[in-house]
């Protein structure tokens, strides 16, 4: 589901609701309606009464509730997960019982998927944490080792979307949700969240705390459909040159490579098609267009590809761009996983490609015939497995639809995923439904006389999603 979100922003009326509480204060509502309760928790407010006597964000939304639906008596929220108080960011509530019971299904199950932002002190690759971590009696948590009392398994991926000066704005997804989990788990690799006071040795008193849960999708629990809702930060450190576009795009379901004047480069997940005339509904084209304004895109990826997509930003770009791909000044290069060896290990391949419209593919022959268009399409072999599979660097002469998946199928080496021209039974073996197909970089080689010329010296590169 397209992430948005249902603005409503309230103040309880000021009343302190048992002493030593501070009034209400601002809340923002993502979405309401009988069964759930979707809020924005600031930072610092604890999530549930505690010994501080600080006003909760769960007493909060109970007055909220009471005061707009004039409900007498108490008001049932159910609480199904957590957020540490430095931290902010998406909670969902049940407003029923029998929503409270799904809800913590989801989350205990794994069914729920929450995504954040976090700010890391240095430079972070990305990739996957896998740790093990304990709770502490006297509060807060450790690392430790597997088999130690109270030692539970922690994990999580991240990637880097944007970096300055000595900070790294990360993308997470939770696969486990410890105590603490992604402040520790980044310390003990060295790389502390800012402003984490617990932490964080170089953290300065009043920093706070980078960490915000930014996404969570869950199941409605009586729809039965899944409802995804966003809310970004802002204000301190984030707040820094660069990560604010960064962050909109993770929030949109994509990533922001890179970005002028003249031209946006973004990173397509798998499931979107790439522009909107490719059909009704979503798009990567509609959801660059509700960010930036002006795009166009200047080549396709297929449906379930994922990678590195080039769009223009103004009519003369358009133009220009659109014949330098023409003349071949545009070098598209992909990954991908292929069963077998090719032999030889690297060579430019050449056929024919015939569209077929009503079947929605299309065809590979030696020789030319009807309608049909010369491909040529250049593999080299990175790594294998044996003669079982092998990961290839694949790029493109011509840009054909489903020209890879087709060309490669056709000369004996389907791509691992790929149910239209691939091996089903391989896939199946193998659990893969996806082509494990990536357009993983782009490089202008542009005439010196051209106003776009100075992308010829960009370095725009991926990583694929998926691993060999």
């Amino acid at each position: 589901m397209f992430p948005g979100k249902y603005s409503l922003v309230f103040s309880c009326r000021q009343r302190r609701c048992r002493r030593g509480q501070r009034p209400a204060m601002p809340m923002e509502i993502l979405y309401e309606d009988n069964h759930l309760l979707v809020a924005v928790k600031p930072p610092n407010m604890p999530v549930q009464a505690d010994a501080s006597g600080d006003l909760d964000l769960l007493t909060s939304l109970k007055a909220y509730i009471k005061e707009k639906y004039h409900k007498p008596g108490d008001v049932y929220l159910g609480l199904v997960h957590r957020l540490d108080r430095p931290a902010g960011g998406v909670m969902v509530f049940a407003r029923t019982s029998k929503a409270a019971s799904r809800l913590s299904a989801q989350f205990a199950g794994h069914g729920a998927r929450k995504k954040y932002f976090a700010i890391l002190s240095g430079r972070a690759p990305g990739g996957e944490l896998a740790d093990y971590i304990r709770r502490l009696p006297e509060g807060g948590a450790e690392l430790c080792e597997q088999g130690a009392e109270g030692a539970k398994a922690a994990r999580l991926t991240y990637r880097p979307l944007a970096a300055q000066a000595g900070k790294t704005l990360a993308d997470i997804s939770l696969q486990t949700g410890r105590h603490h989990q992604i402040r520790l788990q980044f310390a003990g690799q060295g790389l502390p969240l800012w402003g984490d006071q617990r932490y964080n040795p170089a953290a300065r008193p009043g920093e706070q705390l980078a960490l915000w849960a930014y996404s969570l999708t869950v199941e409605h629990p009586t729809l039965h459909k899944p409802m995804t809702f966003t809310a970004l930060p802002s204000g301190g450190a984030w707040d820094a040159p660069g990560f604010r576009p960064a962050m909109e795009a993770a929030a949109a379901g994509f990533g922001l490579v890179y970005a002028d004047e003249n031209i946006l480069v973004l990173n397509k997940p798998t499931g979107l098609p790439t522009a909107a005339e490719d059909g009704p509904g979503d798009s990567l084209e509609a959801r660059a267009r509700a960010l930036y304004g002006e795009a166009y895109p200047l080549h396709r990826l297929d449906v379930n590809t994922t990678g590195l997509v080039l769009f223009a930003r103004n009519p003369g770009a358009r133009e220009a761009l659109l014949e330098a791909f023409a003349r071949r000044q545009v070098e598209k290069t992909y990954r991908c996983i292929v069963r077998g060896l090719p032999h030889p290990k690297s060579q430019d391949c050449r056929a024919y490609l015939t569209k077929d419209p009503e079947k929605a593919r299309v065809s590979i022959s030696r020789q030319p015939g009807p309608g049909a268009k010369e491909i040529c399409t250049s593999y080299r072999v990175l790594a294998h497995h044996g003669e079982e599979e092998s990961l290839l660097s694949i790029g493109l002469i011509t840009g054909r639809t489903h020209q890879i998946r087709a060309h490669m199928a056709y000369m004996g080496y389907p791509l691992l995923g790929d149910d239209k021209y691939g091996d089903r039974a391989w896939n199946r073996q193998k659990r893969v439904s996806l082509p494990r197909l990536s357009a993983v970089e782009l490089r202008f080689h542009l005439p010196p006389q051209s106003p776009y010329a100075y992308l010829n010296g960009l370095e725009l590169r991926l990583d694929p999603p998926w691993t060999f």
